[in-house]
């Protein structure tokens, strides 16, 4: 008899090329959003007042980018992920248009690379995933890529493909939201006096605070975005791994330091782009982390004198201060207690307009 149950897909059986249609759309709800807001505490204006967001343009407050992101990347998971030992990184990555809750998100990758691991037990398999929303809008593009195991040693590997993905987003791509008019910026409720023309390009924020990754939430927040990778989960499948214990979900820890980073970002309101990202080394529950950033270039927008971009490094540190801004070790490899490096794009309000 065939079983009905769904083993998720080993290595060998991605193709080059292959189309994934992700089930179960997702309708956000304003549950969704209040639970994430419990969950990372973010205070980024717009996505906290619907009467803030309104005055500069948005027809009430949008959910919050990574969210979107999460609830997108979650819907691959049963195709792309569900086997896999980590997810390794991301690029090239636009954000659309606003998701608003009442709205139903849907995602559809494509195989854009494969690569067997010199062990032979593994794979790294590279897609492309668009989430649109119940218009057919695009709500967020990007590429990730991930290593999943095999289930066969013996299955032959493919030939190795790796995607030729862009090291920076540009401007050209941005997506700013129709109607965005900043001329009623208040910074003051906005609770940051920093805006874009007040930031240098080499410039590193210490964001200060640390949050500590308990059990409960981040299982939490996982099934929140419908995310089902035996590594987040299976206590009994992670014995038997390198670690011995369940591996936080990257983007918990992402979303984490996003969070943090009002302390200092307090303006930049919306991400716009994903330039590259990787989650140097995993977390386990019981980690604090802290967060630090690097201004890696400002980006004049054609035509707007009341909103900039700021490209951001944005790096998340387990158990450790971000005072020294640490990164990388002598060898050049990522210091053991970097968990994320995420270099994305924020839009930011300028001070050339007559902002309150």
């Amino acid at each position: 008899m065939m079983s009905k149950n769904n083993p998720g897909n080993y290595f060998e059986d991605f193709r080059l090329g292959q189309v994934l249609r992700h089930a179960t759309p997702r309708t956000i709800t304003a549950g969704d959003v209040a639970l994430y807001t419990g969950l990372y505490g973010p205070r980024f204006a717009v996505q906290s007042s619907a009467e803030f967001a309104s005055a500069i343009g948005f027809r009430g407050a949008p959910v919050d980018d990574l969210l979107v992101f999460h609830m997108v990347f979650g819907k691959t998971v049963p195709d792309v992920s569900l086997n896999a030992v980590a997810n390794l990184g991301y690029a090239g990555g636009v954000f659309g248009a606003p998701v608003y809750t009442g709205d139903t998100v849907s995602t559809v990758s494509r195989v854009i690379g494969l690569k067997q691991n010199s062990n032979g037990k593994t794979g790294v398999v590279y897609v492309n995933s668009v989430g649109c929303n119940q218009h057919g809008e695009m709500v967020v593009d990007y590429n990730r890529w991930v290593m999943v195991r095999k289930n066969n040693p013996d299955a032959p590997a493919p030939d190795a493909i790796v995607p030729d993905l862009p090291a920076t987003v540009d401007a050209t791509s941005f997506r700013v939201p129709v109607g965005l008019d900043l001329t009623d910026y208040d910074g003051e409720l906005a609770g940051s006096p920093h805006y874009w023309d007040d930031y240098a390009i080499g410039e590193k924020i210490d964001h200060v605070d640390g949050m500590t990754i308990e059990e409960a939430e981040h299982q939490i927040a996982t099934r929140l975005y419908q995310n089902t990778a035996k590594v987040h989960f299976d206590q009994i499948a992670a014995n038997q791994g390198r670690f011995g214990k369940r591996l936080i979900y990257g983007g918990h820890v992402m979303s984490l330091a996003r969070a943090l980073s009002f302390n200092g970002l307090g303006n930049a309101f919306k991400i716009v782009a994903i330039n590259g990202g990787s989650h140097a080394n995993p977390a386990f529950a019981g980690d604090t982390v802290f967060a630090w950033s690097e201004i890696i270039d400002k980006i004049s927008l054609a035509g707007r004198d009341d909103v900039g971009a700021l490209r951001v490094r944005l790096v998340a540190m387990r158990n450790h201060g971000a005072t020294d801004f640490s990164l990388r070790d002598e060898a050049g490899k990522y210091d053991s207690a970097v968990l994320l490096d995420f270099d994305h794009t924020v839009l930011i309000p300028k001070r050339s307009l007559s902002v309150k």
